[in-house]
């Protein structure tokens, strides 16, 4: 019997899972690698840069620029210690910024560029950056995070309110050049529960205002002396209760209310995890699910996503340790067990929604992981199967998709002819019944096809000319002739 197909939406979830992928304490992380440990894509990737392209040294990273003979902090040189961002004014547009940019959206993600920069930088150089990120689709931009800190080189080289201009005359450009784009506020927030204020909010209330989206930065316990120092004491390091942090980040977003005048702008957790250095391996993946926990109970509903800083480490603050024999390898946590468990899990979960019957030929729309059309089917398994293959022919061999199986995730790269769906059941313990097989179709290249119509920058969109088909057996190629016992 052939299979009915049935045109499918993907839309949020009620908190986002997003993930950081390399920063000044770790290397980017391919996505396949990713996918294959998690078993889900994400709603972003986040990936950390900087922009001080007028800087002697630039555009070699400041720590290779200004090699030091005993090892220091990432701000201990006259610009962040983040990989350089290749593109911008007179930029390169093959860049490796723009190679990780294609592979996550390949994969079905969103991008969420964290960039530093030079307070005084002109407004070409912000329109440049700008137009550079037109073809990725729904972009978000955290310019100048923690900017009520006083570690990053922007700090450095002006006061806050210097800083809190720069950022609004960054939204301005972005908008104007590049409406695909959506900025992010990062501020300290609320550091304590008994003052009425987040720090700085006079300072930044305009930019908060001119903003796309809110956020903090919060580690529920820090090792910030790394790699500098090692974690014994506390004069390089805190930790804070669950409880205190929860509600910290909560008290933020209801401050960035007041100051939006009782607008309500999305509001995530832009980096967010316990540092092993501090509670050890155990308490670290304790304390996340206590979070979550608390998260999933609270009927406010008042975060939008959380970033899961980050996926490998060099430190003790990822999913993986680096290992630092091999560093194309990461050391599995206790905390990637705990996470992958609960990306899996409410709150996290996007909204998989059925619709009419599909016929080849009709379109499917891709505009990121929180809004995107597909296909699916509903295959009743009579019982374990030994072989579950999905195939493709002629033409939908080339296409570039994502699949799920009941939430857990494949990707199909273009000329792959089939993919085995099998581990989806190999930990579950399923032994038989109905699942449901999606298919999305995010662009193949990473970047929108301005050919496609007047909302090429926020879609994409492919042809499905045919449908795929099952290799289902539940038996062994060859039966076991063994006598068993």
């Amino acid at each position: 019997m052939e299979e009915q197909f049935f045109r499918v939406h993907l839309g949020p979830a009620v908190c986002a899972a997003d993930l950081g992928d390399g920063s000044e304490r770790g290397s980017y992380v391919d996505q396949d690698t990713i996918l294959g440990k998690l078993h889900r894509p994400h709603r972003q990737i986040n990936l950390m840069y900087c922009y001080y392209p007028n800087d002697k040294g630039w555009p070699k990273r400041a720590g290779e620029a200004f090699k030091k003979d005993t090892p220091g902090g990432a701000w201990d040189y006259p610009y962040d210690d983040y990989f350089p961002y290749g593109g911008g004014l007179n930029g390169n547009p093959d860049a490796e910024v723009f190679q990780c940019m294609k592979d996550i959206r390949r994969h079905g993600q969103d991008v969420c560029l964290t960039l530093t920069m030079d307070p005084y930088l002109t407004e070409d150089h912000i329109a440049a950056v700008a137009r550079d990120l037109i073809p990725y689709g729904r972009v978000t931009v955290r310019i100048n995070h923690e900017a009520t800190g006083n570690w990053f080189s922007f700090n450095k080289r002006a006061d806050y309110p210097t800083v809190a201009a720069f950022f609004v005359k960054c939204c301005e450009v972005f908008h104007r050049e590049a409406p695909n784009c959506k900025i992010v506020l990062c501020l300290d927030g609320c550091k304590s529960l008994s003052e009425e204020k987040m720090v700085m909010e006079d300072i930044f209330t305009e930019a908060a205002r001119a903003a796309d989206i809110v956020s903090v930065d919060r580690y529920m316990a820090l090792h910030w002396g790394y790699p500098a120092t090692i974690c014994e004491d506390n004069r390089f390091a805190m930790r804070q209760s669950v409880e205190e942090i929860y509600n910290l980040c909560k008290k933020s977003s209801e401050r960035y209310q007041v100051m939006n005048l009782g607008k309500k702008k999305p509001m995530v957790l832009s980096e967010f995890n316990a540092d092993g250095d501090v509670t050890g391996p155990y308490e670290q993946a304790e304390m996340y699910e206590d979070f979550c926990k608390m998260l999933r109970e609270d009927p406010d509903q008042w975060l939008s996503g959380v970033t899961m800083y980050q996926f490998r480490d060099d430190g003790r603050l990822g999913l993986e340790i680096t290992d630092p024999s091999n560093p194309q390898c990461g050391i599995e946590q206790p905390l990637l067990k705990t996470y992958r468990k609960l990306i899996h899990e409410e709150p996290f979960v996007p909204k998989i929604t059925p619709g009419e019957a599909f016929k080849p030929g009709q379109m499917l729309r891709f505009g990121g992981f929180e809004d995107a059309d597909g296909v699916c089917v509903k295959i009743n398994l009579k019982k374990r199967p030994v072989f579950f293959e999905i195939r493709f022919d002629g033409e939908l061999r080339e296409a570039n998709l994502m699949i799920s199986v009941d939430g857990y995730w494949f990707y199909k790269k273009p000329g792959v002819a089939f993919i085995d769906l099998n581990s989806a059941f190999f930990e579950t313990g399923f032994q038989g019944g109905e699942v449901t097989v999606s298919l999305f179709a995010p662009p193949k290249d990473g970047v929108n096809d301005p050919s496609q119509g007047s909302d090429w920058q926020e879609n994409y969109y492919y042809e499905m000319k045919a449908l795929p088909y099952f290799r289902i057996r539940y038996e062994a190629a060859i039966p076991d002739k063994r006598e068993r016992r």
